[in-house]
């Protein structure tokens, strides 16, 4: 793949096979930043799928004790009509349930969190195709089918994440703006590695092959994870 010029200049002195501690690999994965806006500190897990599991099966939650403030998330609750006002109030975008599936049917998907409350799933089956693959489809696993609606919305409205591993058995998650200091961003990775770990029900070192953090632009680093 042809790299431009802004990559090739931001890697002139980075060693991609080197290995670095937490701290220092923060530290770096700033250095090799070169968006114009402020970059996201992401973290891919390389993760070891158990033989018994879909890795796509395999689904959590976190959220995050440090962020820059941004909360824009946009929420989609499926729900009877009763409940939409309700909805509305805690901060959901976007609420209903018939325009809301032909909507989605449509190809019209303009939200970042799926919610819905048990009584509409079967109506809402359809909808696999349209919002499996995006990792919006509402779930028990993930939280976001419930009767807690005003709860939930919460939540996510305060920076809970959903992650799924994709199917080569690396997840992907969001640690943070880079603008936070790195002993912050340093306890946001903890966060993901220990949410990872629930995921799989087994601690880093039976459940991780590889782990690398990078800017939303930018090359990746490898990281020799310790929590000391």
């Amino acid at each position: 793949m042809q790299r431009g010029k802004r990559y090739i200049d931001s890697i002139k002195n980075h060693d991609p096979k080197k290995v670095y501690s937490l701290e220092e690999g923060i530290e770096k994965v700033k250095e090799l930043s070169y968006s114009n806006f402020t970059g996201t500190l992401e973290l891919h897990a390389d993760v070891i799928v158990p033989k018994d599991k879909d890795a796509k099966s395999i689904k959590g939650t976190y959220t995050l004790p440090h962020s820059s403030g941004d909360t824009d998330v946009k929420i989609a609750v499926f729900c009877p009509k009763e409940l939409e006002d309700e909805a509305k109030k805690a901060g959901a975008d976007i609420v209903g349930l018939d325009k809301l599936t032909k909507d989605v049917k449509a190809g019209n998907i303009d939200f970042d969190v799926a919610i819905a409350t048990p009584s509409v799933m079967p109506d809402i089956a359809v909808l696999g195709k349209e919002l499996g693959p995006r990792g919006l489809m509402p779930n028990p696993k993930s939280g976001t089918v419930t009767d807690d609606l005003v709860e939930t919305i919460k939540e996510y409205k305060h920076g809970k994440q959903n992650f799924a591993c994709d199917e080569s058995g690396v997840i992907h998650l969001k640690a943070g703006k880079l603008d936070i200091n790195t002993e912050d961003l340093i306890e946001n990775v903890h966060v993901c590695v220990k949410a990872i770990e629930s995921a799989l029900n087994k601690p880093y070192e039976q459940a991780f092959r590889r782990l690398h953090l990078a800017p939303t632009m930018g090359a990746s680093v490898k990281i020799a994870y310790s929590r000391e």
